[in-house]
Formats: C-alpha cells, sequence, structure tokens
C-alpha cells in the first residue's frame, strides 16, 4: 500500500520547466502526485525532464505548452489534465515574467504581457479547475504571488499590481470555497535564485565590475535580512504543508517566505 499523501492525485504546475515552480512539482511528485508540467523550454531538456521526475518519484508525468497569457490555451490545458488524470486536485499557479521601468516609461504592451501571465492566467486556471475540485469535494489551490503582493519596489509597478491582485484573487477564492474542502492560499517569496534572478545578479556584476558573489550579496541585502536567498525546496515544502491535513483550515493566507523582508 503506498502512504504517500498525495498517491493518486494531480498536480499542474504552471512555468514549472525550471525554477520555484520545478523546485514546487518535485516537491508534490515526491509525495505521490502525477505531475502536469507547464513553460517554455527546449523540447528535449523538457521530454528529459518529464521523463526523470516520473521515474525518480514513480509517478506519473505529462507536458502542456499552454501559452499563459491566452486563455483557450489555458482551458485546453485543464481539459487534457482531466482527460489524461481524471481531474486537477493541486492547481499550482506559478507563472510569471517581470519587466523594471518607471511607470511613465513603462512599454504599454510589457504592462499588458505581465498582468495576462503573473495575474488574469491564475484566474483562468482557477476558475477551469473549480467544477472538478467541487466535485471531489477536495482540492489546492496554490498562487505563487511574491513579497511584491504584500509591498511595493520602485520600478515594478505591473509586477507589484499584478502580484497584489494575486493576493486579493486568493482571498476571495478562499472565502467562495470556505465550506468546501477546497482551500486557496498564496505563497510570497522573496529573493530565490533562480534563473530570472541570477540574471539580475549576472547583470548587477557586470555593471558594478564585481564578482558575482558579490553581486548576491549586494542583492539580499538591500532587501532580505537574513543575507540568504530562499530555496524552491523550501517553497516545495510549504506547498506540500498547504496540501496536507494540517492545511485544512489554512485558508485565504498570503504566507512570507523572504528572509525576514516584509518583516522590516
Amino acid at each position: 500500500m503506498n502512504s504517500k499523501m498525495l498517491s493518486g492525485k494531480t498536480a499542474l504546475v504552471t512555468g514549472s520547466t525550471s525554477g520555484i515552480g520545478l523546485g514546487i512539482a518535485r516537491s508534490l511528485a515526491a509525495q505521490g502526485a502525477n505531475i502536469v508540467f507547464n513553460g517554455f523550454g527546449d523540447a528535449q531538456q523538457i521530454e528529459q525532464l518529464r521523463a526523470g521526475v516520473a521515474q525518480e518519484f514513480g509517478v506519473q508525468a505529462a507536458y502542456h505548452n499552454a501559452d499563459m497569457s491566452k486563455p483557450a490555451e489555458i482551458e485546453a490545458m485543464i481539459k487534457f489534465a482531466e482527460e489524461k488524470f481524471g481531474g486537477v486536485d493541486v492547481l499550482v499557479n506559478n507563472a510569471g515574467i517581470q519587466y523594471v521601468a518607471n511607470v511613465e516609461d513603462f512599454p504599454v504592451e510589457r504592462w499588458d504581457a505581465i498582468i495576462a501571465i503573473n495575474l488574469s492566467s491564475t484566474f483562468h486556471t482557477t476558475r477551469c479547475a473549480l467544477p472538478g475540485m467541487k466535485k471531489k469535494n477536495w482540492g489546492r489551490i496554490i498562487n505563487v504571488a511574491s513579497v511584491h503582493g504584500l509591498v511595493g519596489s520602485a520600478g515594478k509597478s505591473a509586477y507589484v499590481a499584478a502580484k497584489h491582485g494575486v493576493v486579493g484573487l486568493t482571498k476571495v477564492t478562499a472565502l467562495e470555497n470556505a465550506h468546501t474542502g477546497i482551500t486557496c492560499n498564496a505563497i510570497c517569496p522573496g529573493w530565490v535564485l533562480t534563473p530570472l534572478v541570477q540574471k539580475q545578479v549576472d547583470d548587477r556584476a557586470a555593471r558594478d565590475g564585481i564578482s558575482n558573489e558579490q553581486a548576491k550579496k549586494a542583492l539580499l541585502s538591500e532587501k532580505q535580512p537574513s543575507g540568504e536567498f530562499v530555496t524552491p525546496e523550501e517553497l516545495g515544502a510549504l506547498a506540500v504543508f498547504f496540501c496536507s491535513p494540517a492545511g485544512d483550515q489554512v485558508r485565504g493566507v498570503a504566507w512570507n517566505m523572504d528572509g525576514g523582508w516584509v518583516a522590516q
């Protein structure tokens, strides 16, 4: 008998071909969940990733290439998960992009793309997954927001607006399903050393003529009192907690894992 907590359940993790999404997908697979991967990247590398996770954790894994800015493709991805695995039990909304510029200089098309991928996609996946969860009277919706869902930073108007929106949507989704077995919560990471953040580190090192290690320390010292990056594995462990029986009454929270960023 398989005693893993999520055996027989399926987790769909958007933006899961690298970084935070991959860390969370691996943590859920370790608990026995079948995984639907989503994200951009080299087709051969994605197939190796999918097959590797399936083999390592003894689960089934599939991949869907939905563009998270397109509602019709999101609908198709949820249908794909339903046809392949019988539904989505754990939905992790993680896909996100970033662009930095002051408000008056912010390109309109960049604003629209960030709102579409970082906020609207969370609405579309949720609305499509909820009917199946309601039939089973069990579901976990985990929205990967950001500390920028709780505080602001100059130059990040679209990202901060989208992530604040995700926190608000999380609360409403939790309240609407408060009398069911479906919970909805947000994880708000601080600096995590993902490919996206590594690029910011590299840019800073090049700009200031310092080592990569010095650039990491400089980046962290501005915001994150612990002086250490949050890891995808730590975020994955929090996602697992939300899926556990101990998380049954954790509803509508925005849980920051940020090395003390928001405590300041």
